[in-house]
């Protein structure tokens, strides 16, 4: 029974590790501009959005062509998504790569 003991310390360390990865990505803030610095999304580590901006002469644009703006509002937005969910993958990836789980 001792080493059963010891998996449920494990699992206990690994809980706190990943609470506190979840934590740090909270604070991470990735910026992705698009169409130049026309649009500029700023989200975080857990896939939360902070910030969009729309230059002034993106905005004077969008006059004549609101779909081009709609665009480069959808290619930061994903492309800010894709990031912080790269970064979090990377950052939870060795979390369990010491430990021996069942059925693993």
């Amino acid at each position: 029974m001792a080493s059963d003991a010891g998996w449920m310390e494990e699992i206990a360390k690994l809980k706190d590790e990943m609470i506190r990865a979840q934590e740090e990505l909270a604070g991470e803030r990735i910026t992705v501009f698009a169409g130049g610095e026309a649009i500029k999304v700023v989200i975080d580590g857990q896939q939360r959005l902070h910030q969009v901006t729309i230059s002034p002469q993106a905005l004077i644009a969008s006059q004549s062509d609101a779909q081009m703006l709609q665009d480069l509002l959808v290619l930061a937005i994903n492309q800010a998504i894709e990031q912080s969910q790269s970064l979090a993958a990377e950052r939870l990836q060795g979390l369990t790569g010491g430990m021996d789980l069942p059925g693993s």
